[in-house]
């Protein structure tokens, strides 16, 4: 296994463009030792991104950990003469932090979205049931103002769904009787309720 490239002297913050470069090319070989002295020189840069974006430590520490395995993971593609390894180290974290950002924001969105919808259809079926309930209320209170064979008649008409004859037959009451007493009693239902033609 290839030896790390020994850093510049000092912290790992100060290491220098080449010897960033070296060691980058030994961990696109698999070199874990270099990726370790990678790990050192790059882990806060990365963190310290990350942090800014996302605001939260522990999803940061989370992005952050997940940037250095794709500078592992993607060593091989890193070009020196496309900028330095902290430069290249640095987009690649801060565009992890922003997709964790947006992916957050997404989720949320969509909770509120589906809180909205429950809501919302909750709200419809009670107006839905309130509003059936008041009409049929309207409407029983206006069969109540019909004389007793008008209110018999629509009644068996609409509610059981017989024909003319048929209620004429259930009634015992001549057809033109019956077709005379309905339409007056539909005229008077349709003015108690306040509809309109």
């Amino acid at each position: 296994m290839n030896r790390p490239i020994p850093l510049s002297a000092g912290s790992p913050a100060h290491t220098g463009r080449n010897d960033l470069t070296a060691v980058m090319q030994q961990v696109a070989h698999g070199d874990k030792e270099a990726f370790s002295a990678l790990y050192d020189a790059l882990a806060p840069l990365v963190f310290g991104i990350v942090i800014k974006v996302v605001r939260d430590r522990a999803q940061s520490e989370e992005v952050a950990q997940e940037v250095m395995i794709d500078l592992w993971r993607q060593a091989s593609r890193y070009r020196p003469y496309a900028g330095s390894v902290r430069t290249w180290a640095a987009t690649i974290a801060h565009r992890r932090a922003v997709d964790r950002v947006r992916s957050a924001q997404a989720a949320s969105d969509r909770e509120h979205a589906q809180a909205a919808r429950e809501h919302t259809t909750a709200f419809d079926e009670v107006a839905e049931q309130v509003e059936t309930r008041l009409e049929s209320e309207q409407v029983r209170r206006c069969l109540r103002g019909l004389t007793e064979l008008q209110r018999q008649a629509v009644t068996l008409a609409f509610y059981q769904g017989l024909t003319y004859r048929e209620v004429a037959e259930a009634l015992r009451t001549p057809l033109p009787t019956i077709k005379t007493r309905m339409r007056d009693g539909l005229i008077r239902l349709r003015d108690c309720m306040g509809v309109t033609t």
